[in-house]
């Protein structure tokens, strides 16, 4: 049986698809919750709009995203517990 080749992709969106602005290499933050955990995944790599800050993963980003959401549903995910506020209006 063959192994699946990772992707390579690397090809910067030209534009943002929200407002059109110009779009560079940087890293973000996402916060994800389920029911009550809430996790913070910091400087994930991304194409940033520089304009409204809409983030674009590449594929193989979005994998490992969504390795982290399957692992949260699943109650495996290892991770250090922060103090943190919760304001509801």
């Amino acid at each position: 049986m063959k192994k699946e080749k990772e992707s390579t992709f690397t090809a910067k969106p030209e534009r943002c698809s929200l407002c059109k602005g110009n779009i560079n290499k940087g890293k973000t933050d996402l916060t994800l919750k389920k029911e009550n955990v809430i996790i913070s995944v910091k400087e994930i790599p991304a194409f940033i709009c520089e304009n409204c800050g809409e983030a674009y993963f590449t594929p193989e980003v979005s994998r490992k995203l969504d390795d982290v959401m399957s692992n949260l549903e699943k109650g495996e995910l290892l991770a250090h517990p922060l103090a943190a506020g919760e304001i509801e209006f």
